[in-house]
């Protein structure tokens, strides 16, 4: 039997992998949907593995948590992202685009938000970038332990006083709540793809998609549709009144000058 026929345990090869440069950053285009252009993307991480090729985080990401490397690979995205963001807009300004600026979105799971060094591994990436920090957002992940830590809540508010934008991501599932609009400083939310994907047949989504859009309108927040897949779930949350949106419609994650490009 072949080494690549047994089961195959990644953590030993996961160790040492960012020093290795085994990891990079894909980059999936969020859109205006009033005229289809990017306003900005989402980075995504992989794992390049020598023998196995490109791995998608649910191999790997679990794993970066419990080990705690997760910290030092979210350091290395957070600089990478911020970089290739300012590439972006220097590109936009050469191409005489006035008013148009594209935003990075960066995950942070709930390890990164339980360490210490979260606010100085943003603002050291912003400061080496150079990136005006409105341009960055930190989007915020299910396994962030919002409600049950106040050192996290003071970290949030931290890191809102650099400048950069906080996000709530999957909202209307897991622990993204309603009450989380009101206790911590969130300038966006992503609106959960399951929500999305039950439009057209279900008034129970569609009603609760209406709310969660009027109360975005109400709060000042941005929102954001996930997980569009077809032109008829573009025009279901586009007549929903949402205008910003992400998904495979609209473009697979991939490599950085496909979103410039767009």
């Amino acid at each position: 039997m072949s080494a690549l026929a047994t089961p195959w345990d990644p953590r030993a090869e996961l160790t040492g992998a960012l020093e290795r440069d085994e990891f990079r950053l894909v980059y999936q285009p969020v859109v205006s949907l009033l005229d289809g252009t990017p306003v900005g993307a989402e980075a995504l991480l992989r794992w390049v593995h020598p023998q196995r090729g490109v791995l998608l985080p649910a191999t790997f990401l679990e794993l970066l948590e419990e080990s705690g490397e997760i910290v030092p690979v979210g350091a290395w995205a957070l600089t990478v992202a911020c970089r290739q963001a300012v590439r972006w807009n220097e590109s936009i300004l050469l191409g005489a685009e006035p008013g148009r600026s594209l935003t990075i979105g960066v995950n942070v799971s709930g390890r990164q938000a339980q360490d210490h060094r979260l606010v100085g591994h943003v603002a050291r990436a912003l400061e080496e970038s150079e990136l005006d920090p409105s341009l960055l957002h930190l989007e915020l992940t299910e396994t962030v332990p919002l409600e049950r830590s106040a050192a996290v809540a003071r970290r949030l508010a931290d890191l809102r006083s650099l400048g950069v934008k906080l996000v709530l991501d999957d909202f209307g599932t897991g622990w993204c709540s309603l009450g989380y609009l009101s206790r911590f400083p969130v300038d966006v939310i992503k609106l959960d793809r399951s929500f999305v994907a039950a439009l057209g047949h279900d008034f129970r989504a569609a009603a609760i998609v209406d709310a969660v859009i009027a109360l975005a309108e109400r709060l000042d927040l941005e929102i954001v549709a996930e997980g569009i897949e077809t032109g008829g779930q573009r025009d279901d949350v586009l007549a929903a009144g949402c205008s910003l949106a992400q998904g495979y419609f609209f473009g697979a994650p991939g490599p950085a000058a496909a979103v410039a490009a767009a």
